[in-house]
C-alpha cells in the first residue's frame, strides 16, 4: 500500500513536476480469430478488440479521477498480423484490410493508438512476412490509430539484412505516401532488434505470442521529478546523485504499480508488467536533456554525454525493480529527438549530431527515435542507418529500435511539426556517403559468438 507520506510526495510529483503515468496499454491475443475467409477474419479481429477494450477508456479516466493521477494515453496491443493474416491474406491491399479494421476498432474504444501491425522477421521472411511489410506503407497512409513494427533481428539469429533493405525502401514509401501529412506515417512506424514482447508503448508496441489472452502493462514517465531531484543535489558526489536518481524512479514506479494493479482489478484482465522508461515529451521541464544538463553537461551531445546517459538509465533500472515485482517492456530513458524539447535544443545548438545519437543508444532504452533526415536521403542509407543501430542491438543484447522520417521536400535545417507528445523535429544531417553495395549483399548477418549460450 502507498502510505500518507508518499501520497502527498505524489500529489507533488504530479502539480509541479509533470508526473504522469503515460499510458495503460492493454495487449490483446488474436490468435483465435485466425480464418482462411479475409472478411470473417476481419471481423472477428473488431469482434475481439471492441469486447476486450470496450471499458478500457473509462476505467482509466475513473481511476485518473480518483487517484488524482494523469492517465496521458490508454492503448492496444494485439498480436503480431503478419501471424494473424498469413493464412487469408494473398495480397498487400489484404493486410492493409486489417490495418483498417484495427483502425475502426481503435475508433469504437477510443484509444489513442493500437499497436501490432507487425512481423517478427529476424531470421527469415515468410510469404505472409513479406506482403505484411510491402502493406505498411498504403495501411499507415489509410489509417489514423494504427501503429507498425517489425523486428529484423536479435542476438541469438543475427540480422536478416534483406528485411533490413525492404524496411529502408517501406520507410521512403512511407513517408511519400504520407506527405501532405509532414510524413506522419513514418512517426508510427518502428524497426527494431531485440523486440520485447510486451512494451506498452507506441509505435513499438505488440502483443507477444508468450503472453496470456489479454494483459495489462503500463508505462510510467517522470522526467521532470528527476530533473527537479537532481537539482537539489548539485555539486554532489556521483553516489548522492546516484542515491537521488533510484530513489526517485522508486516513487516514480510505485505510482505506476498503484495504478496497474487498479486498471488490472477493474477490468479483470491479469497485470502484465511496468515499464519505467523515463518518456519525455515536447513541454517545457519534461526533458531527459534537460537531466543530463542537470548532471553537468552545457548541452546533451558534450563529452561525457553517453556517460551520464549510462549512468542515469542504469540507476532508474535500479530503482524500478524496487518498487515493482514486475518490471519489463524496454525500461530506462528514451532519447527521441521530436518528442524532448532538450534535444531539439541540442541539434539546434550544434551539440548534437546522429552520430553520436548513435553512440547514445549504446546504452539507452531504445534508439534512434523519431529524428527527421532530409527527404532525399536514399533507401539504401535509411537501410545502413537502420543496420547500425541493429548492431549495436544484436552485441549488446540489448533492445534498439530506428524510427527516422525522412522529411520529403525538407532540407537540413527545415522543421517537421506533428504537434501533441510527437512534438516537432528539426531535420538533421545525414552522412552522405554510399552504403548501396553494403546493402546490396543478400541473406544476414550471423549472431555474435557470445549467442550459444544453451
Amino acid at each position: 500500500m502507498i502510505n500518507i507520506f508518499e501520497v502527498h510526495e505524489t500529489n507533488e510529483m504530479i502539480e509541479q513536476e509533470n508526473l504522469d503515468v503515460r499510458t495503460i496499454t492493454m495487449g490483446i491475443n488474436l490468435m483465435d480469430c485466425i480464418d482462411a475467409d479475409l472478411d470473417k477474419l476481419n471481423r472477428k479481429i473488431y469482434d475481439k478488440i471492441t469486447m476486450r477494450a470496450r471499458n478500457l477508456l473509462q476505467v482509466g479516466r475513473d481511476i485518473e479521477r480518483e487517484y488524482g493521477i494523469p492517465i496521458v494515453n490508454k492503448r492496444i496491443s494485439v498480436t503480431p498480423i503478419a501471424l494473424i493474416g498469413g493464412a487469408a491474406c494473398r495480397r498487400p491491399e489484404d493486410f492493409v484490410s486489417i490495418a483498417e479494421t484495427l483502425d475502426r476498432a481503435a475508433h469504437e474504444v477510443g484509444v489513442n493508438f493500437l499497436g501490432g501491425f507487425s512481423a517478427l522477421v529476424s531470421k527469415g521472411m515468410t510469404p505472409a512476412d513479406e506482403l505484411l511489410i510491402r502493406s505498411i506503407p498504403m495501411a499507415l497512409a489509410r489509417t489514423e490509430r494504427v501503429c507498425s513494427s517489425v523486428n529484423v533481428g536479435s542476438t541469438k539469429t543475427g540480422i536478416n539484412m534483406d528485411a533490413v533493405r525492404l524496411m529502408g525502401e517501406m520507410i521512403r514509401k512511407t513517408a511519400e505516401l504520407t506527405k501532405e501529412d509532414n510524413c506522419m506515417g513514418c512517426a508510427k512506424l518502428v524497426v527494431f532488434c531485440n523486440a520485447p514482447d510486451d512494451n506498452p508503448f507506441m509505435a513499438g508496441a505488440f502483443h507477444g505470442v508468450t503472453e496470456a489472452d489479454a494483459i495489462i502493462n503500463v508505462g510510467v514517465s517522470g522526467p521532470g521529478v528527476v530533473k527537479h531531484a537532481l537539482s537539489k543535489v548539485r555539486g554532489e558526489s556521483f553516489e548522492v546523485l546516484c542515491e537521488t536518481i533510484k530513489k526517485t524512479a522508486f516513487k516514480v514506479t510505485r505510482v505506476g504499480q498503484l495504478v496497474a494493479q487498479e486498471a488490472s482489478r477493474r477490468l479483470n484482465i491479469p497485470f502484465g508488467i511496468i515499464d519505467l522508461s523515463l518518456a519525455p515529451t515536447p513541454a517545457v521541464g519534461d526533458s531527459v536533456a534537460d537531466i543530463l544538463e542537470e548532471i553537468g553537461l552545457e548541452a546533451a551531445g558534450a563529452p561525457g554525454t553517453t556517460a551520464a546517459l549510462a549512468l542515469l538509465n542504469d540507476q532508474v533500472k535500479k530503482g524500478g525493480v524496487m518498487a515493482s515485482s514486475y518490471v519489463g517492456g524496454l525500461s530506462g530513458a528514451f532519447i527521441p529527438v521530436s518528442e524532448d524539447q532538450g534535444m531539439i535544443s541540442a541539434v539546434n545548438k550544434g551539440a548534437l549530431t546522429l552520430e553520436k545519437l548513435e553512440a547514445m543508444t549504446c546504452v539507452c532504452s531504445v534508439g534512434l527515435d523519431m529524428i527527421a533526415i532530409p527527404g532525399e536521403t536514399s533507401a539504401a542509407t535509411i537501410s545502413g542507418i537502420i543496420a547500425d543501430e541493429m548492431a549495436i542491438g544484436m552485441v549488446n543484447q540489448k533492445t534498439t529500435a530506428v524510427r527516422l522520417i525522412p522529411a520529403v521536400g525538407k532540407k537540413m535545417g527545415e522543421v517537421l511539426e506533428f504537434g501533441g507528445l510527437l512534438g516537432s523535429a528539426p531535420v538533421m544531417p545525414v552522412n552522405p556517403f554510399s552504403c548501396e553495395a553494403f546493402i546490396g549483399r543478400s541473406g544476414r548477418i550471423p549472431a555474435p559468438i557470445h549467442s550459444f549460450k544453451n
